[in-house]
């Protein structure tokens, strides 16, 4: 699942390319892609017709788009874009064939480039909600990223000291701090010298402050070079791929040597997923 970079890629990409611009119809294939909005995917279609794409926005990982009667009205509603495992949205000409996969098409009143979902897995989808605040309501449960103004560092070192669970399933929780996924949360624990299992209250604050930093400056690289992609799924709204995947010092290197001491790296398995850590740098608790 595409994490904050690859996210915050899309998100840019939308706002050059849709922002005020009035929505002309949408066309919506099969009724998966509107699974999460209740009435079906013709109201869905009825809804978004003639409204007005105000900004794109996002939290974490989490994106939408803001919705307005007018190019100069307040936006009052908020089309939520679930990538889901291999969602992309373009931006096309609208003479170009569809792609293999494309789950819908939106089209402007001005008749120029148009925009494309396209979803290979078919886990992502549109979804409608209110804005309260500027945040959909079905997005206000989510935790800022280290990249809102409003994000308060201090409190989030407060809240991860407070709880008594692996530090890496802390940083994954999106109601803490939202945005770090299995990528980055490997790659800052890794710049910090931390075993993902180690809990998080027996870290101590400068050290879980120095984590949430690292994640920050692993995304904040990331995002500088497009995300990171290690197929054709991740993409932005031309189709081109990031390549922070070349940079990454722990995700995925199983098997190659630390960066940083040379110790072979190693692949544990974590929840449904896994974790790559150095067994020298990042020694793991004792008793796991």
């Amino acid at each position: 699942m595409p994490e904050l970079p690859e996210v915050e890629v899309v998100r840019r990409g939308l706002a050059d390319h849709v922002t005020g611009r009035t929505i002309s119809t949408v066309v919506l294939h099969g009724h998966r892609v509107a699974r999460r909005h209740a009435p079906g995917p013709q109201d869905l279609s009825d809804r978004l017709a003639g409204r007005t794409v105000t900004g794109a926005h996002r939290r974490g990982k989490y994106l939408w788009l803001s919705l307005a009667d007018a190019p100069d009205a307040v936006a009052d509603e908020a089309l939520i874009v679930h990538l889901g495992m291999s969602g992309q949205l373009l931006v096309t000409d609208p003479a170009d064939a569809e792609a293999r996969h494309t789950h819908a098409r939106v089209s402007f009143t001005d008749g120029g480039r148009e925009l494309r979902f396209v979803d290979q897995r078919t886990f992502g989808g549109f979804a409608l909600a209110d804005l309260v605040d500027g945040v959909p309501t079905s997005v206000a449960h989510i935790a800022r990223d280290p990249f809102d103004p409003g994000y308060d560092r201090d409190a989030v070192v407060r809240d991860i000291k407070a709880r008594r669970s692996g530090i890496k399933r802390v940083l994954l929780n999106q109601t803490v701090v939202s945005g770090i996924g299995n990528i980055y949360a490997d790659e800052a624990l890794w710049r910090a010298q931390v075993h993902g299992e180690r809990l998080a209250s027996a870290l101590t604050k400068p050290t879980i402050g120095r984590l949430l930093d690292h994640a920050r400056d692993v995304m904040a690289e990331a995002l500088g070079q497009g995300g990171t992609s290690f197929d054709a799924l991740y993409v932005n709204v031309n189709g081109a791929s990031g390549y922070f995947d070349r940079s990454l010092a722990a995700y995925g290197q199983e098997g190659r040597p630390c960066p940083r001491c040379g110790s072979t790296m190693r692949r544990e398995q974590f929840m449904n997923r896994s974790s790559t850590s150095c067994p020298r740098c990042q020694v793991r608790p004792r008793g796991l």
